[in-house]
């Protein structure tokens, strides 16, 4: 069936009556141009109105904690928290995309022991002669991590790949997401709110973070971040 026909026979008139089939002959070399042009072009701006545009997003400050556990001696566990951190997101589930950036304040570490803070920070530590190799926050203030989210599962991503950076040393670190969703925000609506938990692990000492190495101390940190982000305006 020619293309010709097809575009006769979409006229309820055209079934009934022969007459229509004149004109297509004798303009069916222009139709045939026209159909297929008019088709590229519906497509073309089908395409481009579907094309993702990743959603901007800004950490709520409030919902964001990184925290972390470290071993202590070889006896216990320590856990910690980081209480001041901002940053900002990107997400595009169409097209399984997005990026994090997100700065910690050092000096707003927590144990839930004020000696043990000030130790971390970078005050003279009781079994060293000077610093240890602690955080030294006057020097570096802050914490950076940056990554790609990647590996979505039904439009969700499932893993950050990116970098720390800390005491002016940046290595690799890859986080994994347990749990990612996004919802209208009760208070913004039509804005999102998405939440996260992400868990990952680093040798501390590769960042200068060495106290406590010389005593046999386990130099892994397990890095966990529960995070809320908000839509831009």
């Amino acid at each position: 069936m020619s293309i010709c026909s097809l575009v006769v026979r979409r006229s309820p008139e055209s079934r009934h009556s022969a007459s229509h089939d004149e004109p297509c002959q004798r303009h069916g070399e222009t139709t045939m141009r026209l159909v297929p042009l008019t088709l590229l072009l519906l497509l073309t701006a089908t395409t481009a109105s579907a094309a993702p545009t990743p959603v901007q997003f800004t950490l709520d400050p409030d919902h964001t904690y990184p925290s972390f556990e470290a071993d202590h001696m070889g006896l216990s566990i320590w856990r910690g928290k980081f209480d001041r951190s901002t940053g900002t997101a990107t997400l595009d589930t169409v097209g399984k995309t997005g990026t994090i950036d997100v700065t910690v304040d050092i000096a707003s570490i927590d144990f839930g022991n004020p000696a043990l803070n000030k130790v971390m920070l970078g005050a003279t530590a009781p079994m060293c002669q000077t610093q240890c190799g602690m955080f030294f926050a006057e020097k570096y203030p802050t914490a950076h991590y940056r990554g790609r989210l990647t590996d979505f599962v039904d439009g969700a991503p499932t893993k950050a790949v990116g970098t720390l950076t800390m005491r002016g040393v940046t290595q690799p670190l890859t986080l994994t997401i347990d749990r990612f969703k996004c919802v209208p925000d009760f208070m913004l609506k039509p804005r999102q709110r998405c939440g996260a938990d992400a868990l990952g692990t680093f040798e501390r000492d590769a960042f200068g973070l060495d106290g406590g190495k010389s005593f046999g101390m386990d130099m892994k940190v397990t890095l966990r971040i529960q995070v809320e982000a908000v839509q831009d305006k």
